[in-house]
């Protein structure tokens, strides 16, 4: 079994040392190395002599900053990983039944973006899809399926930056002049459930699935909160089946993986980690943000690995 020491790395001397300065920085300190950092080089800020002082603000922001849920999104967010989903799907027989959960679905911009890639490759599954978010009126809007277009600083047109002409087209039907809707060959199949993602009766409410989607939302959590709920996950998880759990504090996602023996799928295992501009763009400043992907450590499957199938010893 590998182990690993999973507090964050330090370029303080002495890990007692490190652990009590990071315990009482406050955020004048972290203003000053956030200045620092912005103004390094590109080149520099990406070179892996810097990796480790990246690492330390990273730790600092993580212990320091307030954690609170969004709900901004975009369609097709993570395309690696939606390669991956297709791949998966492509290995069901001809006419079966995926049974999908996807667990703080937000407005739903990541169940449609899904929903249409599984279909696109295999319109003869049969596709039951639970969405669930812990927001009444953010359900709503996703259960509607109707987006904002080209409407200066709403955050419901910025979802569509990452979709293309030929997605928006195949994906939805025009309304009024400043709004799209979802197609409905895209809709059927998908039930909206108010539920909170730790409930401890999911598992019993929606039985077991082939993928459970657990996608950006985790990290807004206190870290024990996160713990306890992706633990919880595997009850929802068929044997063999599939766990997607990225935006999570990583040394969290690798203990946990780690101690339940999950096996980490390392099919684009770097791209999907790198496949998300937004959150890889916002490290080490932001406590989401992800750190570069780095082969060196003896952890880094279990580490960067965002996808795991569970269940296998079961």
């Amino acid at each position: 079994m590998i182990r690993e020491n999973y507090m964050p790395e330090s370029i303080l001397p002495g890990k007692s040392g490190a652990n009590t300065f990071r315990k009482y920085v406050d955020e004048r300190f972290l203003a000053l190395n956030e200045r620092i950092w912005k103004r390094l080089p590109l080149p520099m800020r990406k070179s892996s002599l810097l990796r480790g002082y990246g690492n330390f603000i990273h730790s600092l922001v993580q212990l320091h900053a307030p954690r609170t849920q969004y709900h901004g999104t975009y369609f097709f967010r993570n395309r690696p990983e939606l390669e991956l989903i297709r791949s998966l799907a492509n290995q069901k027989p001809e006419g079966s039944e995926l049974s999908i959960a996807v667990l703080g679905c937000s407005n739903g911009a990541e169940v449609y973006s899904i929903v249409y890639t599984i279909r696109s490759a295999r319109p003869d599954l049969k596709i039951k899809l639970h969405a669930l978010d812990i927001s009444k009126d953010i359900l709503e809007i996703a259960k509607n399926g109707v987006y904002a277009l080209n409407v200066p600083k709403l955050m419901d047109s910025m979802i569509f930056q990452r979709s293309t002409d030929e997605e928006m087209h195949k994906m939805f039907d025009p309304g009024q002049p400043d709004h799209v809707r979802v197609k409905s060959w895209i809709k059927d199949g998908i039930s909206w459930q108010v539920a909170d993602a730790g409930d401890p009766e999911l598992a019993a409410r929606l039985g077991r699935q082939d993928m459970v989607i657990a996608n950006q939302f985790l990290c807004h959590m206190a870290p024990p909160d996160a713990e306890r709920c992706l633990r919880s996950f595997c009850k929802l998880v068929k044997p063999g089946g599939y766990l997607f759990v990225s935006g999570i504090d990583m040394k969290i996602r690798t203990k946990v993986a780690i101690e339940l023996n999950w096996k980490p799928v390392p099919e684009l295992v770097e791209e999907i980690h790198d496949g998300d501009p937004s959150v890889r763009g916002d490290w080490p400043l932001k406590y989401w943000g992800l750190e570069p992907f780095d082969k060196k450590r003896r952890d880094w499957i279990f580490r960067y690995a965002s996808v795991f199938q569970l269940g296998l010893n079961a």
